[in-house]
Parts: structure tokens; sequence; C-alpha cells
């Protein structure tokens, strides 16, 4: 496919940048920095307009914040003006990658997600004797600052969209110290190359796409397993052939490197579907899919949350109802309904009211 120019005059026109500023408000209108700017939204929007069109704007410095569940993890936060830049640059960028993407990544994209994948891995789960599951090592902060311009210059051809990519991910805060060789490294290189993304970024998941849609196209042309699917840097490998999937294994390996990227070792190898392989909070087996023990702590534990939340008056019964159909729709993907309705019985709202 040719490279695609002329893009920066949609960019920064008045409305993508006020449909990106929705887009970035979305559920978040009630926090200060978000409801300052809507408050005065057409002049922040042209303010932005003006930065962008003669090259002064410059991101701002993130804040930062742990979480623990499901893992430990530094969570970025951009300031709501970057936000909304970021969802425009998205907006232009992701309809001309998306023809370019494969049908097997599943992650942040329209009409796919968690659930098609769930259904795409039962699918080669019930058909296929075994499965290579594969986890790439620190993911985000191993993603090669250079090598992802690279990826995005192949098909971009306008240079100041380019350079508004190049100056967000520059401003990446520095991510979970890594270190690692790769074949041709000297001693310095590793420290020379600038390398990560901050999680909580839209550019940082659009990004994740990009920096793997080679990946996905050696998989499909190259190894040709009977079945793929991809969720960020989780994917499983489906086959008649546990060393020809242990063959794969190697040939991806080989491949990552080009990207500076490794599998996690502990994590990546051949599993017979028949006695259970665990993908996207799920264990997945021929005949059924059942959620991790951790899904079901956690959701334990947030059920006992909003029950506070309730009783205490800071939440009524209906955004309670809310929350717990949405896991409800989430845990119908799998066999499910005795667990459903064991939890659910677990839990009173109010005046007795079961939810």
């Amino acid at each position: 496919m040719k490279r695609q120019g002329s893009l920066w005059p949609r960019l920064i026109c008045f409305p993508n940048l006020l449909q990106a500023a929705r887009r970035a408000a979305a559920g978040k209108r009630q926090r200060p920095d978000v409801a300052q700017f809507l408050m005065n939204l057409e002049t922040e929007l042209f303010r932005l307009q003006r930065e962008l069109a003669d090259s002064s704007y410059q991101p701002g410095p993130y804040r930062t914040f742990p979480v623990t569940d499901p893992k430990p993890r530094l969570i970025s936060a951009a300031p709501f003006r970057d936000r909304v830049v970021h969802h425009a640059l998205t907006q232009v960028l992701e309809p001309i990658f998306e023809r370019r993407f494969t049908r097997d990544s599943f992650a942040c994209r329209q009409g796919l997600g968690t659930h098609r994948a769930l259904a795409r891995a039962r699918v080669g789960a019930a058909k296929n004797p075994f499965v290579l599951k594969c986890d790439i090592r620190k993911y985000f902060p191993s993603i090669d600052h250079e090598i992802l311009m690279n990826l995005l210059w192949r098909v971009v051809k306008c240079d100041p969209t380019l350079q508004l990519a190049r100056k967000i991910i520059a401003a990446s805060n520095p991510q979970e110290p890594l270190t690692a060789y790769f074949p041709g490294d000297d001693l310095f290189t590793p420290l020379e190359r600038r390398r990560g993304l901050p999680l909580g970024n839209q550019t940082s998941q659009f990004f994740a796409n990009v920096y793997l849609n080679p990946l996905d196209h050696f998989v499909a042309r190259e190894l040709r397993p009977a079945a793929y699917v991809r969720y960020v840097d989780d994917f499983l490998l489906f086959g008649d052939s546990k060393d020809r999937l242990n063959g794969m294994r190697g040939q991806i390996e080989s491949f990552l490197f080009g990207l500076r990227l490794t599998i996690h070792r502990g994590k990546s190898r051949v599993y017979r579907p028949q006695d259970g392989v665990t993908f996207l909070g799920w264990r997945l087996f021929p005949d059924r899919a059942r959620l991790v023990r951790g899904n079901v702590v956690r959701f334990r534990r947030r059920m006992r949350s909003l029950q506070d939340a309730c009783a205490g008056g800071r939440l009524d019964l209906g955004e309670v109802r809310e929350r717990v159909r949405a896991w409800i729709a989430h845990a119908a993907h799998g066999e499910t309904w005795k667990l459903r309705s064991q939890l659910l019985g677990q839990f009173a709202f109010r005046s007795g009211c079961v939810v």
C-alpha cells in the first residue's frame, strides 16, 4: 500500500479536535481538570489548534500512580489537553492502519475487543489438541522509540503528523528500568536507545498495535498455525503438533529480536487445551471456559466495596445495578451460571434488595 500524506489539515481542523475532546472527556466530565477545560471548550481548542499549527505545542508532565490489581503496574495520566491531542492523532491514523492490521489482533480496535478474542480462542481450543501460549516480557517498557517511528514512517508520509507522533513518544515519562541485549548490540546499546510507552495513553494503546503488527503478518504468512489470536502482548497459536508449535516459538523469538522484544520464558510454552490454558482472565478447555480464580476474588471484593458505598449513601441502587450487570455480561461469555447465582446471592443492598 502507498504511504498516506496530507493528513495534517485533517488532524488540526476544529471538528477533529472537538470530537477528540468529547472522546477524551467521556466518563470523566466531573474531574476538575476536565470540567475546567470543557467550561472554556472553544477557547481551549482554538489555542490547541494554534499551537499545533505553529509547532509550539509541547506535552505536559505526567501524573503517575501505581495499581496492584490484577498485577503491579505504573499508570501514567497525561494532562487533559494532551489527551485531546492524543485522540486527535489516533482519530486520523487509526483508519489508515486499520487496513494494514490483520484480523488476528483484537485489542483496542472497533468491533473487536476482549470477548471477540475469547470467542476466537475458544474455537481454537475446541478444534486443536495443542496451543502455544506466549507472553512478551515487559512489553510497554520495552517498546523502542526509533523502531516505532520507523513503523509509522512506512505508512505515514505527512511530516507534521510524524513530528507530532515523535513529540508524544519522546515525551513519554521514564518507565520501569530494563536492560536487554540483542544480536549486534555493543555494551552501551541498551543505554543509548530510548524505549518505553506510558500505560494509560490513548496513543500508547494504538502504538502497541502498530508495533506488533509485523509479528501478526509474520505468523499469518510464514508460520501459518491452525489458529492465531493476539490481545496486546498475549497471544495463542493453535495446532495439531507439539513439536511444530515449539518450532514456531523459536521462530517467534528470533523475529521479536528485530523489534528488541523477548518472550517471557516462564509463561511461554505449549499446553494441551484439555488441561486448560489461561487467556484474558479465563481458563479455556475444549468444551468450556471458566473465569480464573483471581477474577472471582476481585469481583467479590468489588461487590463488598459497592455494598459499603451504597450503605453510606455514596452510590445509589441504579449505579450498583449498572456495574453489576456489566460484570454479569462479561461472565456470561463462559459457563458461569452457577458461579453467578452463588456470588450474586451473597450480597444485598439497601433494604435487603438483592441486585
